[in-house]
């Protein structure tokens, strides 16, 4: 299967399994297992590993169409694929071929477990420490925030390097490793099926093999390999969320009735005046997601740049966009049958999840300054 027939299929998984299932996901914070199952089935989730290992060597706009797709019908099953991929591509550069191939048919979930509790968003600045004990490692650390906690089968897993002076180090850590603990399930506002939930280790024992990279360079892997994907495909779940938001709010106010002025909502200039809104913001990110990815492959001088915009202004038009179909919508857009309040308070999410909105902000000003983006 080539990475184009892997999107025809996409379309009918998101009828079969993802959409009939996503309103039970949200209510009962349930992880979507099915859907991550016909993903890995149909090679979905091998979308972004090399031909050579069985992947379907696909591209990361195709990863963005893939997560955009996925967002317009359930956020939570959107956010544990783009986590996914975030790992794939760190593990599909220095991981071991076992797990590439594991990966690529489909048979292997894996995550991203950098923020920590100690040092909270700033995911670049790891407290965990990763102790050498002969051939072996042993991690101690408290992570905040790890999607699919518990469900994957691996983490991606950051730590202060173990023998480096500088820098850290990431590591390739099955997910039932002795020692390791889900601290509580997640009940959250939104994205509530993607399992986003601490993760405790404590004397986890892994061999030194299972490294990613040099020791003490995990943080170049994280920033040069694997925050270019995060921020594109977080982005892309912005620009499904609003594509899904825009759809449902059209729907509405083409159908609602003023039955005493004998017209429908969309008659009102008011209302056309906010729905165009809705639909400029949206299509100023999309068009900036779509530069920034062109950018990344052609290796343009204002790639960095374009990838640190790119969640920055997908997520905050999501907010205002999602703000606004609530707006419209009404008393109406409160009801869960019309679906805009659940994307609504998935759309909050992009805000706080590291680099959050304000650490973008930072760091755009700190590079066209000039500056580095650490200081």
């Amino acid at each position: 299967m080539t990475a184009p027939l892997a999107l025809d299929v996409l379309e009918e998984l998101i009828t079969t399994v993802v959409e009939p299932s996503a309103v039970e996901i949200d209510a009962t914070a349930t992880f979507p297992r099915s859907a991550v199952s016909a993903l890995g089935e149909h090679g979905i989730l091998g979308l972004l590993n090399s031909r050579d290992v069985g992947g379907l060597g696909g591209t990361l706009d195709d990863a963005a169409q893939v997560v955009r797709r996925l967002a317009t019908s359930c956020g939570s099953t959107a956010m544990v694929v783009c986590m996914h991929y975030c790992a794939a591509v760190a593990i599909e550069q220095h991981g071991p071929d076992d797990i590439r191939r594991e990966i690529a048919a489909g048979r292997h979930l894996s995550t991203l477990a950098f923020s920590e509790s100690g040092s909270r968003s700033q995911f670049w600045a790891p407290i965990g420490t990763a102790t050498p004990d002969g051939d072996d490692i042993v991690l101690d650390a408290s992570k905040s925030w790890v999607t699919s906690a518990g469900e994957a089968d691996s983490y991606v897993w950051s730590s202060q390097p173990a023998t480096a002076a500088q820098g850290a180090s990431l590591w390739l850590v099955p997910s039932r490793a002795e020692g390791l603990k889900v601290a509580a399930p997640f009940d959250g506002l939104g994205l509530r099926g993607n399992a986003s939930s601490p993760v405790l280790a404590t004397d986890v024992r892994i061999e030194a093999s299972a490294r990613l990279g040099g020791d003490g360079e995990g943080l170049d892997i994280a920033l040069g390999v694997v925050l270019p994907v995060f921020q594109v495909l977080s982005a892309a779940s912005s620009l499904g969320m609003m594509d899904a938001a825009i759809a449902k709010t059209i729907a509405h106010v083409t159908t609602a009735r003023f039955e005493h002025l004998d017209q429908v909502l969309a008659g009102q200039p008011v209302v056309r005046r906010h729905v165009a809104a809705m639909k400029s913001h949206a299509d100023v990110a999309d068009v900036l997601v779509a530069d920034t990815i062109a950018a990344l492959a052609g290796g343009r001088a204002d790639a960095p740049l374009r990838m640190l915009q790119s969640k920055l202004v997908a997520g905050d038009a999501a907010l205002s966009v999602l703000d606004t179909a609530m707006r419209v919508g009404g008393g109406a857009a409160f009801r869960k049958d019309i679906g805009i309040e659940r994307h609504f308070r998935d759309a909050r999410a992009s805000a706080v999840m590291a680099p959050t909105i304000d650490a973008l902000h930072e760091f755009i000003g700190r590079a066209l300054c000039g500056m580095p983006l650490f200081g």
